[in-house]
C-alpha cells in the first residue's frame, strides 16, 4: 500500500472579467453544465435569493413591460402627428380657397384658435399701417415698421431661420398680447418667409410647458410657410 500523499488541490482565483470573457466565447455552457445552472442562486431585492432562470425571467418581463411602454408612447406621438397633419392640411384648404387678404387673415385666426387650440395668436406683418386700413381682426392683427422700435427685444428671432419656442421676455409678452400679457406661459414664433421677411406668427399658451426649446418645430414651420406664400398674394 503506497504512503505517498495526494497532491494538495490548490485553487486558482479567476477575475470576474475572464469569468465574463469566458461566457461570453462559450454562449452554450450552461446548455452543457444545466447542473451548475439549476445550483446557481443571486440575491433578490424583496430578500432572499432566486435562480439566475428565474432572475432571467423576470428581467425578460421589465424588459417587456418598458417596450410595451415604448410603442405606446410611439403610437400616440404617431396619433398626435396625424392630427396636426390633418389641421394643417385643413388651413391649406382654407387658405387657397380665401378670397383677399381679410379672407386670408381670418382662415389664419380661425386655424390658430380651433385648429391648433392656441390660448392667444397674433399674426404681426411688416409694412406701413395705413395701407391695411380695411383689414378687420381686431387684436389678432398687427402691422408694423420692421424697423419699429417696438420689435427691437426680437432682433436675435428676426435674424434666425426658423421658428422659436419657450418662455419669452415680459418685453415682448407686452408687445404681443398687451392686456393678457401675464396669462401667457408660453409662445412659439413662427417667421414668415426667409428671415420673418414679411412677419410672423406668435402663438401663446397660458401653459408654461406647451412650447419649449426641445419640442419640435418642423410642424411650425410647415405652418410659416403655408401662412408665407397665401399672404404673398397680396
Amino acid at each position: 500500500m503506497s504512503t505517498q500523499a495526494k497532491p494538495e488541490y490548490v485553487e486558482e482565483t479567476l477575475s470576474e472579467q475572464a469569468v465574463c470573457e469566458y461566457l461570453a466565447a462559450h454562449p452554450d455552457f450552461f446548455e452543457r453544465n444545466a447542473k451548475v445552472l439549476a445550483k446557481l442562486r443571486i440575491p433578490h431585492e424583496a430578500g432572499g435569493t432566486v435562480s439566475l432562470v428565474e432572475r432571467q425571467v423576470s428581467m425578460l418581463r421589465q424588459k417587456e413591460v418598458k417596450l410595451e411602454r415604448q410603442l405606446k408612447e410611439l403610437i400616440q406621438v404617431a396619433r398626435d402627428n396625424d392630427l396636426l397633419v390633418g389641421k394643417i392640411h385643413k388651413l391649406g384648404i382654407h387658405l387657397l380657397a380665401a378670397d383677399g387678404l381679410n379672407a386670408t387673415v381670418a382662415a389664419v385666426e380661425e386655424a390658430m384658435r380651433a385648429g391648433f387650440g392656441a390660448d392667444q395668436a397674433v399674426l404681426v406683418l411688416f409694412g406701413n399701417p395705413d395701407g391695411f386700413d380695411d383689414v378687420d381682426a381686431g387684436r389678432f392683427f398687427r402691422v408694423v415698421q420692421r424697423e419699429d422700435e417696438a420689435l427691437g427685444p426680437f432682433a436675435t428671432f428676426l435674424k434666425g431661420s426658423g421658428p422659436r419656442c419657450g418662455q419669452v421676455r415680459d418685453a415682448q409678452r407686452n408687445f404681443l398680447f398687451r392686456a393678457d400679457a401675464e396669462d401667457i406661459g408660453s409662445v412659439a414664433l413662427v417667421p414668415l418667409g426667409k428671415k420673418a421677411s414679411i412677419g410672423f406668427i406668435a402663438i401663446g399658451s397660458v401653459d408654461s410647458n406647451r412650447f419649449h426649446p426641445g419640442m419640435s418645430i418642423d410642424f411650425l414651420s410647415r405652418v410659416g410657410e403655408l401662412i408665407a406664400g397665401a399672404l404673398n398674394r397680396y
